[in-house]
């Protein structure tokens, strides 16, 4: 069997902003690859991620999102909040120098970075271990599954920082844990360990942390063995069936069903 083709994955410039992906078959890893500084991100990484999600082939069936190290992600790396900034990378003080329609279409670019994992082409995993504060809670619920470590904690904390959730977690989060629960996670800016993430549906799995790779890897196995079609539909149907009427679902529901039975047949 030849080599996957790798030519869409830009390797150096994900290096560069500390990432890193890895396609093995039908599933890519992504990785935070900064443990020097508990895989906190970046402007920079946003971008690049939000690329590689554009540049995805539909041959992709799973993404692996991951941390480098003991920690997910400490969340927005707080030097770009400080006036210095970080060399290269856009900060707070800097995007402040433009009008209003600039910071809206920067922070949507950044956004991007999180919102192509929710791709109906792919089903996207969070393998947690440690810390996800923040952006790193964010970027965990912007995948559909999470696989914790017993040793997670989550955290959204802007409002503690006197700043929001803006980087598309707010509608995950409340149709994992309802408006209220939402609310209150949010702006006391608490921790919620792995147990309780269980029991919020925030966690799909939690394990100790010396199986976090093995049980991410058995359910990678499980996705991969459901049909390619049927699970793509799947999803998107379940995307739609919170904002979309009984009868606007049932013919989603129908019209799938019918792309479904044309595609097996085909093959007859």
């Amino acid at each position: 069997m030849p080599p996957a083709d790798t030519s869409w994955i830009d390797a150096d410039r994900l290096s560069g902003v500390g990432l890193r992906a890895d396609l093995d078959g039908a599933v890519l890893t992504v990785t935070l690859d900064r443990p020097q500084r508990r895989n906190s991100q970046t402007p920079g990484q946003w971008h690049a991620l939000g690329d590689l999600g554009a540049a995805l082939p539909d041959d992709v069936r799973v993404v692996v999102v991951r941390g480098e190290g003991a920690t997910f992600s400490a969340g927005i790396d707080t030097r770009l909040l400080g006036p210095d900034g970080i060399p290269g990378e856009d900060s707070v003080h800097d995007l402040m120098r433009g009008d209003d329609d600039h910071v809206l279409e920067t922070i949507d670019a950044y956004q991007r970075g999180f919102t192509w994992l929710a791709d109906p082409r792919f089903v996207s995993v969070a393998q947690v271990r440690g810390h996800a504060i923040g952006a790193g809670f964010q970027l965990a619920l912007a995948c559909d599954l999470r696989v914790v470590a017993d040793d997670a904690l989550f955290c959204m904390k802007e409002p503690a920082l006197g700043l929001v959730p803006d980087l598309a977690g707010t509608k995950p989060l409340v149709e994992l844990v309802g408006y209220s629960r939402a609310l209150e996670i949010c702006a006391t800016a608490r921790f919620v360990g792995a147990d309780e993430a269980r029991a919020l549906g925030i966690a799909t799995a939690v394990v100790p942390a010396d199986d976090l790779e093995a049980t991410t890897g058995d359910l990678v196995e499980a996705l991969l063995s459901s049909n390619a079609g049927a699970v793509r539909e799947t999803k998107a149907l379940l995307q739609s069936a919170g904002s979309l009427g009984l009868d606007d679902q049932r013919l989603r529901e129908r019209q799938a069903q019918l792309r479904r039975f044309r595609a097996l047949t085909a093959r007859d």
